[in-house]
């Protein structure tokens, strides 16, 4: 008799490496947030994807990055540990990037190297006992001899369960991967219900939403010094949902930023948000967004908590 299986599969790798873009293609709706800008996602977040008998928990992490402030360092601790807890790994580079860092010319190039986050990355992935799989994401933008050229660098660099090359973006091998993954899961019972495809509640998704469209209108390092949480939620009997978030700044000059003049700013990311919310709960959704300054909340306990990380006491 065929056995179900269940397990998570971590995805890690640096800031923009599509990760989280590469979880929404898996799972098939959106649960994790997309930036072009760097370190968006800040804590793990969970997307369920059945296939066949077997469950697999894909964790989409924060970038790996040398960190440079206690937040940095709390969501390198939460990436490392689901890494640690994960039944496999996969390791998600951005093809092009990492040929780009390689000189221009690309890892053809005589005494080329992988970039230097990369081998970071590596000798950390080396003390993992889980299988590890290497990921080259984005081929769409790059030369196949250069792809092929660039797998065998890092194979070299550190042995591979197996390399896949996909573009999370346009959907191109993700069948191949989500096999495999599958095929290494240990058996087990599954941990969620079948139609279920994230583990975080809808409201904690529409606060992540609602950060997204700050990072899509605010500018420099604005957006990495806001933080959103939805403060209240109430169904109405005509089917929709009443929403009330706040919007946390650390200075009161980012909150005059955040509304902006005659508050077009926040009017944009609440349309923006409003809209893309109630795809998510597939319902009519009224949004209100309120903004207040919260000074030195990047060194408040009680917030990291609320972003599901630990906080580092350094």
């Amino acid at each position: 008799m065929s056995e179900t299986r269940c397990g998570f599969a971590a995805l890690l790798g640096a800031p923009n490496a599509g990760k989280s873009t590469l979880l929404n293609a898996l799972v098939g709706a959106k649960v994790s947030i997309v930036s072009r800008k760097a370190q968006t996602t800040r804590a793990t977040v969970r997307g369920i994807v059945v296939e066949g008998l077997t469950q697999i928990v894909f964790v989409d992490t924060p970038g790996l990055f040398a960190p440079k402030r206690r937040l940095d360092r709390a969501m390198l601790a939460s990436a490392w540990g689901a890494a640690g807890d994960a039944d496999a790994l996969a390791l998600l580079i951005d093809a092009r990037q990492e040929l780009l860092a390689a000189g221009g010319k690309g890892l053809a190039a005589p005494n080329a190297e992988l970039s230097e986050p990369t081998q970071a990355i590596l000798k950390h992935l080396s003390e993992s006992r889980a299988p590890r799989f290497l990921v080259l994401n984005k081929i769409d933008l790059v030369e196949r001899p250069k792809l092929l050229t660039l797998a065998a660098r890092f194979d070299a660099a550190q042995k591979f369960d197996e390399t896949f090359m996909v573009s999370a973006l346009a959907g191109d091998g993700l069948d191949r991967l989500r096999e495999k993954l599958a095929a290494v899961m240990p058996p087990g019972p599954w941990l969620y219900p079948e139609d279920q495809i994230a583990d975080a509640p809808m409201r904690a998704l529409a606060a992540e939403i609602t950060r997204e469209k700050l990072f899509e209108r605010l500018h420099d390092e604005l957006p990495y010094q806001t933080t959103v949480e939805t403060e209240s939620w109430k169904d109405l009997p005509d089917g929709s949902a009443r929403i009330e978030q706040t919007i946390y700044v650390a200075r009161d000059s980012h909150k005059k930023i955040v509304i902006g003049e005659g508050g077009r700013t926040i009017k944009a990311i609440g349309a923006a948000a409003r809209k893309e919310i109630a795809e998510a709960n597939e319902t009519p959704v009224h949004l209100f967004l309120f903004v207040k300054v919260r000074e030195n909340w990047l060194d408040d306990p009680e917030r990291y908590r609320a972003m599901g990380l630990e906080f580092p006491k350094k």
